[in-house]
């Protein structure tokens, strides 16, 4: 954050919001020339502060998907079993969001599934994997989504 100015936040903020706003929009809202607001978008997407824009899609109207929150305890601690059990969750599709944390458990994920069978599948593919080293699995199914993640607070 202390690369950013005030106007960098706001533009990323904007963005956030709504990754389709024209660039006279942004640059209206930011009180910026169109030119230098498009310089500092640039900028931001060339260092990496913006990874990317993708449309956020509405999971309800893709016809009743599961979401399943996992908590996953690996066998050991190696560098070799994480760096397996973290390319397996990359090339996974119904695994939406993958976390390494600290205490109870090694990783929690969230799962987009088409029903208990589907998951079930799929983490009984992880258990019965020795390579994998997964050693205790914990599923919470969600219920309803309170809050989802819409953008980073850039104040």
């Amino acid at each position: 954050m202390k690369d950013l100015d005030r106007i960098d936040r706001q533009i990323l903020e904007l963005l956030q919001k709504d990754g389709r706003i024209t660039n006279q929009a942004l640059s209206e809202r930011v009180a910026l020339s169109p030119r230098a607001c498009l310089d500092r978008v640039r900028r931001l997407e060339k260092t990496g502060f913006i990874s990317g824009y993708m449309a956020l899609v509405e999971p309800r109207r893709l016809g009743g998907l599961l979401t399943i929150v996992v908590e996953v305890s690996l066998r050991d601690q190696s560098q070799a079993t994480h760096a397996r059990f973290e390319q397996r969750m990359r090339q996974c599709p119904e695994v939406i969001e993958c976390f390494l944390v600290s205490g109870a458990c090694d990783y929690v994920l969230r799962l987009a599934c088409r029903s208990l069978d589907h998951y079930r599948e799929i983490t009984n593919g992880w258990t019965d994997d020795p390579a994998l080293g997964v050693e205790r699995l914990s599923s919470k199914p969600e219920l309803q989504t309170v809050k989802a993640f819409r953008g980073y607070p850039l104040e």
